[in-house]
């Protein structure tokens, strides 16, 4: 069983950066795909990036909502823990909870049905 917990959420003004952690238990996280979803209010679900690691097929890659590429960048440090959301340039329309999402199904990498562990969510706050 993986256990995912998010930090680093919190209040920022527009133009600032903030970076999330993900960070995981369970022995089968380091050859996980991992991603990052939001949630902004009234809104639904939607994915924002998404690291597979090199060591497994293909040899990794990062991927990422159109919406975010060239200010968001997502990575790990190692095998294991954690992976990274760094978020730069950051817009009012970024307010969301922000949940990590593991366990991959190997289909469609940005929908959510997709991911069999999810952690609680931080909160990204954003104010013009």
């Amino acid at each position: 069983q993986v256990q995912l917990v998010e930090s680093g959420g919190g209040l920022v003004q527009a133009g600032g950066s903030l970076r999330l952690s993900c960070a995981a238990s369970g022995p089968t996280f380091s050859f996980s795909t991992t991603a990052w979803f939001r949630q902004a209010p009234g809104k639904e679900r939607e994915f924002v990036a998404a690291i597979i690691p090199a060591f497994t097929w293909g040899g990794g890659g990062t991927y990422f909502a159109d919406s975010v590429k060239g200010r968001f960048t997502i990575s790990r440090e190692n095998a294991k823990n954690p992976v990274y959301l760094q978020m730069d340039s950051l817009r009012p329309e970024d307010t969301a909870i922000y949940y990590c999402a593991a366990g991959w199904s190997g289909r469609r990498i940005g929908v959510e049905n997709e991911y069999t562990y999810w952690g609680q969510g931080t909160q990204v706050t954003v104010s013009v």
